[in-house]
């Protein structure tokens, strides 16, 4: 397929351009930032007459896209100031959706994330693991817009049934070499409670883009993506039951079995993560007792 890339120079677009262009895609990332190259045309995704001119073809480069994927935003709250964030976030999404229909795109596939979920779980999630099935619980503005971009999805794959939109409800995105700082979470088990303990590696996150451009069917739908384990080597159950004591567990959970319930993935999608934090080689420094 023809894939723009939005935010594919971020944490997460960076591994998603790698796969999709590993897989034999033609990819070309629309962003802000990164070093010059044939892959990489700047755009301000806060302009409309940009994303719409980009979408439907530019000069010796393409002519139009079969597939959207939407990275592109001020990736976590607290970054810029939250009217700073509202503005750009949801005016870039409605810019890239938008074009996307006028440009005929049928596939657009963006980056959600967990925080709809009630992150930072302040208040106790309903019951564990959590899931799509609950409304949303917007905690921050920036969850907040996360929230109106799927209600948006909502509408405009009612407006054009053959339109489908994958919203994404990425975990923490994680790198490898972030993998060595994991050690230090087994000290005190409220440090990641904010999100049930869970990440995801941009390997795999890269992997449920692509399952997702694969199998969505039109329509919209939210799914949760994270790793299939957690953060810490105390088990899921033991956790759950020490930081949120009063919380209703509805199954049993797998010694260290992510409580970010990625089972509408795994069963819509075909996403299976294939990376843990568990397999990694910490870097030890040279002359380092173990």
């Amino acid at each position: 397929m023809r894939v723009a890339v939005t935010g594919g120079s971020g944490k997460l677009g960076r591994h998603v351009v790698r796969r999709l262009t590993g897989d034999g895609h033609q990819v070309l990332n629309l962003d802000r930032a990164g070093e010059r190259n044939p892959g990489l045309v700047v755009v301000d995704l806060r302009n409309y007459g940009e994303v719409v001119d980009v979408l439907l073809g530019l000069d010796d480069r393409h002519g139009g896209f079969d597939a959207v994927v939407h990275l592109g935003a001020v990736p976590a709250p607290g970054i810029i100031p939250d009217a700073a964030t509202f503005e750009n976030n949801m005016l870039a999404t409605y810019n890239v959706f938008q074009a996307a229909r006028r440009a005929g795109i049928k596939k657009v596939v963006y980056a959600s994330s967990e925080t709809v979920l009630g992150l930072p779980f302040d208040v106790d999630p309903p019951y564990i693991p959590v899931d799509e099935e609950y409304p949303a619980r917007p905690e921050s503005t920036y969850s907040l817009v996360k929230h109106l971009e799927e209600q948006m999805a909502m509408e405009l794959t009612r407006w054009d049934p053959e339109l489908s939109i994958s919203g994404l409800r990425f975990s923490n995105v994680m790198d490898v070499e972030d993998y060595d700082g994991f050690p230090a979470f087994n000290a005190d088990a409220t440090l990641r409670k904010w999100n049930l303990w869970s990440y995801i590696d941009g390997r795999d996150g890269a992997q449920a883009v692509v399952r997702a451009l694969e199998n969505a069917k039109p329509g919209f739908e939210a799914y949760i993506i994270a790793n299939a384990d957690t953060v810490m080597n105390r088990s899921s159950a033991e956790l759950a039951a020490e930081v949120f004591p009063a919380v209703k567990v509805t199954k049993d959970l797998g010694e260290h079995e992510t409580m970010l319930s990625i089972d509408k993935a795994r069963r819509l999608l075909n996403f299976e993560p294939e990376y843990s934090w568990r397999n990694h080689q910490p870097n030890i420094p040279a002359g380092a007792s173990i």
